[in-house]
């Protein structure tokens, strides 16, 4: 074998990383992508399991986290300001809350998702809704909870366990205590 020969079967023989390295790149996102459509068809956070911690900064710049809320029943709701189911519930989440606040073991919180500022101020006054709302900063709670569209309410019991998900708009008050009032028995 000539010199030039034994060059070139050597050159091929030894691995081009370069390529080696792009095959393993393309490998991890594809993997990643996969993983992600696997969760987003998994639907909403399964009953009678552990909620998701998350923190909820409300408009007024109060950090509200799960893990502080334990011991307490937390009715979660997600809503936008553009969203007409939403305002159907509205009023009734306000009542049930006010019902509820003197008690003090249940919480609400309001999630406002994909909206401005400005018009989420103009839906909470347009209510008169008092409980702590505050935005869903580039969506980390919604995904989260892998919420599906507004409204969305989750009521998650005193030690952080998933009881209750109703993924469209409550029609009456009624309806909000007979989901709350089995958890505080």
């Amino acid at each position: 074998m000539s010199s030039e020969t034994q060059v070139n079967v050597s050159a091929k023989a030894r691995p081009r990383w370069g390529r080696i390295l792009a095959w393993v790149g393309l490998m991890i996102l594809l993997t990643t992508l996969a993983l992600g459509m696997v969760r987003t068809q998994q639907g909403p956070v399964q009953i009678g399991k552990k909620a998701p911690d998350f923190t909820l900064t409300t408009f007024q710049g109060e950090q509200i986290s799960l893990a502080d809320l334990k011991g307490k029943v937390v009715v979660l709701n997600f809503w936008a300001s553009w969203c007409k189911p939403c305002e159907q519930e509205a009023a009734d989440l306000e009542a049930a809350w006010r019902f509820y606040q003197p008690r003090g073991d249940v919480v609400f919180l309001g999630i406002d998702w994909t909206d401005t500022e400005t018009k989420a101020f103009g839906y909470l006054d347009k209510f008169d809704i008092t409980y702590a709302n505050g935005p869903d900063l580039r969506t980390k709670i919604s995904q989260a909870f892998r919420t599906t569209g507004v409204p969305e309410t989750y009521i998650i019991d005193q030690e952080g366990i998933l009881r209750y998900v109703k993924l469209s708009p409550f029609v009456s008050v009624d309806e909000i205590k007979a989901a709350i009032d089995p958890l505080l028995e």
